[in-house]
């Protein structure tokens, strides 16, 4: 079974990628996406938006990543694309889903799924452009407006060369709304020849279950989910008896909350390193909303700093320290809403 990392945009960035593959079950991340227009970015670019190329293309838990490319200049992507395979990326991943109208009206993103002739050239070029162990994949939605194009488009992706397809199964106008469509990855898989990864609204382990069921497929893309529960890939592979020696200890559960406040702690100070201060809180903040489904203890702790915009009152309120350790574990005030939150419960 494979368990992939998705890339979210103004979320999962390299910090969160860092946390999140400490905790374990995750075989591949992909980078938020890097926007391609009319000219090739210099490396100095690549390492900002993606610094695991410095590290082997890797995370510290030695997790690898792969670079995203989004654009729709054929000849330019595989400029870039080349540039990151001499900088050491694991692959190269080709962006055919990102909903964002910003994005779509720049004609990137799945509104180039209208448009598979431009899909499959693109993947070719990039192909053409990077050495043959270089692993080209893609990411597509089911299209743009509807989902007239989608078997087209996957068959562009695989004849182009890509060696593997995740497909987030909902179209760019459903958005982000459930349900997710996982039925119709099943009509991908038996139209191309490359593995098929199924993504979108897998929350939970029956989620994964069911999109499993419904796409015909074992691998998956994890988004929203993983970030709200980091141990979801965990309880994934527990679900399914992996053997240890895979990398994954037999019975592990789902993460507890406990064991996601020195994570917390970790993810604060990766952010202090390159996140503006003003910007600071907002992005701890994005990550407690959606930690809110999962674990009661975050909706007291997002409660807690909500109306907080100074880091060094978020630190303290969280970590009872203006600049905490990573790994620190929570002040006083913060052991009391959980120890609160706990006999509630």
């Amino acid at each position: 079974m494979t368990i992939l990392l998705a890339p979210m945009e103004g979320l999962l960035d390299h910090s969160l990628r860092d946390v999140l593959t400490r905790v374990g079950g995750i075989d591949r991340c992909v980078s938020e996406f890097i926007r391609i227009t009319d000219r090739l970015l210099p490396e100095h670019t690549f390492i900002r938006l993606m610094p695991e190329l410095l590290t082997g293309s890797r995370t510290a838990a030695g997790v690898p990543v792969r670079a995203q490319l989004l654009g729709s200049e054929a000849l330019c992507l595989a400029d870039n694309a080349a540039r990151l395979a001499a900088l050491g990326a694991e692959g190269i991943d080709l962006n055919f889903g990102c909903p964002a109208k910003t994005v779509n009206r720049h004609r990137g993103g799945a509104v180039l799924l209208d448009e598979p002739e431009l899909v499959g050239a693109i993947v070719a070029a990039v192909r053409r452009a990077v050495p043959a162990h270089v692993p080209v994949s893609a990411k597509m939605r089911l299209g743009n407006r509807d989902d007239n194009c989608m078997l087209d488009a996957a068959r562009a992706i695989a004849e182009g060369g890509a060696g593997e397809l995740v497909v987030h199964a909902r179209t760019k106008a459903q958005g982000y709304r459930p349900p997710a469509f996982w039925d119709r990855i099943a009509l991908i898989r038996a139209a191309v020849a490359i593995p098929v990864v199924a993504n979108g609204e897998i929350w939970t382990v029956a989620d994964a279950l069911q999109a499993r069921a419904e796409s015909g497929g074992h691998a998956l893309m994890l988004g929203r989910g993983a970030v709200a529960d980091p141990g979801l890939a965990w309880a994934i592979r527990a679900h399914d008896a992996v053997d240890a020696a895979t990398h994954v200890a037999p019975g592990r559960a789902a993460l507890g909350w406990a064991e996601l406040l020195p994570l917390l702690a970790l993810y604060w100070a990766r952010i202090a390193t390159h996140t503006p201060p003003r910007h600071r809180a907002g992005r701890l903040k994005q990550w407690l909303n959606l930690l809110r489904r999962r674990h009661p203890q975050a909706q007291a702790a997002f409660h807690a700093v909500r109306l907080l915009n100074d880091p060094a009152q978020v630190a303290r309120c969280l970590f009872g320290d203006a600049s905490p350790a990573p790994g620190s574990q929570p002040s006083a005030p913060m052991r009391q809403i959980n120890d609160g939150v706990s006999a509630a419960s």
